[in-house]
């Protein structure tokens, strides 16, 4: 009674140790997908870098799935509710491919990544005010603190590039509702087929715009074939991104996100990794200020969350022991 009572209240994963090791290997390949992007973007148009990444993901994961000989009847048999959420989740991929894109042709990747770390303030404030979550005063002074670090390293980029310095915001707004839709799906469809159908949905909905748009005068909604090093980074960014997203939404379907959300932060220290060896480049002070402001203050958010969790897990009981329960 007391088991059946405590998974009623909301899925608390299978393997969390295994979810928490998946999450921290998304944050070390994901910054080399980005990197890959990085390099492509003064030559290869976007829309020929999503057609690419997405058909490189259908054909991967689908592969993967004929490997494991899993069926793909049951695909077919899926409710609305998960297609619309499928749907909504590959728009929101393919958006923020998009997004980061664009951002990272004037940024280092290290403040890129940074920026898009203000999600987690974003998410607060959707929870407040779409899903009417009590949010208290430690949490808005803490979103508070992580958007002036976010500003931080916003300033000096904003300062050199403009506007453009404000794409990684629009990562962030997508990544939210891609991780909203992800949780809402992960336990109605298995991983591998999740990304199968993703990349099926991100591939028709990029079709129109190709269609409208190629060879009118609209540069990146061309169709260029690659040449030389661009296959290389092409399939660097399809491979490395399908792959760190498979294990992303494993993650998800593993372990609680309350456990995950403080693992995402390694991204940061990664890309910063990566930027380094691969750009030459390095955060300025300011920026680096900032980082360490936005990983601080998006931690105690999630701390918070926890927090706020538990006490209302043991407010219903759901924590007590089994014969207090029954």
């Amino acid at each position: 009674m007391a088991a059946s009572t405590q998974n009623s209240a909301g899925f608390e994963g299978d393997n969390p140790v295994l979810g928490i090791l998946l999450m921290v290997l998304f944050c070390m390949l994901i910054p080399f997908s980005d990197a890959c992007l990085k390099l492509l973007g003064q030559t290869v148009p976007v829309l020929t870098v999503i057609v690419v990444r997405f058909s490189l993901q259908f054909l991967f994961m689908g592969s993967l799935m004929l490997i494991r000989k899993r069926t793909v009847s049951h695909l077919f048999h899926l409710s609305s509710y998960i297609w619309w959420r499928l749907f909504w989740r590959a728009a929101m991929q393919m958006s923020g491919i998009v997004f980061i894109y664009i951002g990272l042709q004037y940024m280092p990747l290290a403040d890129t990544t940074a920026i898009c770390f203000i999600f987690p303030i974003i998410m607060l404030f959707v929870g407040h005010f779409v899903m009417k979550e009590a949010v208290g005063p430690h949490r808005v002074v803490a979103a508070l603190v992580g958007f002036a670090g976010t500003l931080m390293v916003v300033q000096p980029n904003f300062m050199e590039v403009g506007p453009n310095a404000l794409w990684p915001v629009g990562v962030a707004f997508t990544f939210v509702i891609f991780m909203l839709v992800t949780r809402q799906t992960s336990r109605g469809i298995d991983p591998l087929s999740v990304q199968v159908l993703s990349a099926l949905l991100a591939l028709a909905i990029v079709s129109l715009p190709i269609l409208l748009l190629n060879g009118e005068g609209f540069e990146a909604f061309d169709l260029k074939w690659p040449v030389g090093n661009e296959w290389i980074f092409l399939l660097g960014a399809g491979l490395i991104g399908s792959l760190g997203h498979l294990l992303m939404t494993a993650a998800v379907h593993l372990a609680p996100s309350a456990t995950l959300a403080p693992m995402q932060y390694l991204e940061i220290p990664f890309a910063t990794l990566i930027g380094w060896m691969i750009f030459s480049d390095l955060p300025n002070s300011l920026a680096a200020w900032g980082i360490a402001v936005t990983i601080g203050a998006g931690l105690y958010i999630i701390y918070r969350e926890q927090k706020a969790q538990r006490a209302n897990r043991l407010k219903a009981g759901l924590d007590l022991p089994t014969e207090e329960i029954a």
